[in-house]
């Protein structure tokens, strides 16, 4: 790891946050079809989630299982927290 990254990583699990750190990317949802919503996270493909009756199955941007949960909200919370997690240095453009 570079030492930017490292100074990141640090800040996060300090809870310090930079004022002059770029903001997150935010995730756009589309409804690719009928129960079938896909992410794109700062210009990027993020993941997908699968609704099959009243669950709803989350994939992320590489194909990994995240988890079945029981609304489209939750769903959509996880997928966002696991992209920050996963891909932290995606930042939304000004």
């Amino acid at each position: 790891m570079d030492t930017a990254t490292i100074e990141v990583i640090t800040g996060i699990a300090a809870g310090v946050v930079s004022p002059d750190a770029p903001a997150r990317a935010h995730v756009v949802w589309s409804e690719a079809d009928t129960g079938l919503w896909a992410a794109n996270y700062g210009g990027y493909y993020g993941g997908v989630i699968d609704q099959q009756g009243a669950h709803f199955f989350v994939s992320d941007t590489f194909g990994q299982y995240v988890g079945d949960f029981r609304s489209l909200h939750e769903a959509q919370d996880r997928l966002a927290e696991r992209l920050h997690d996963l891909l932290p240095d995606v930042r939304r453009t000004l």
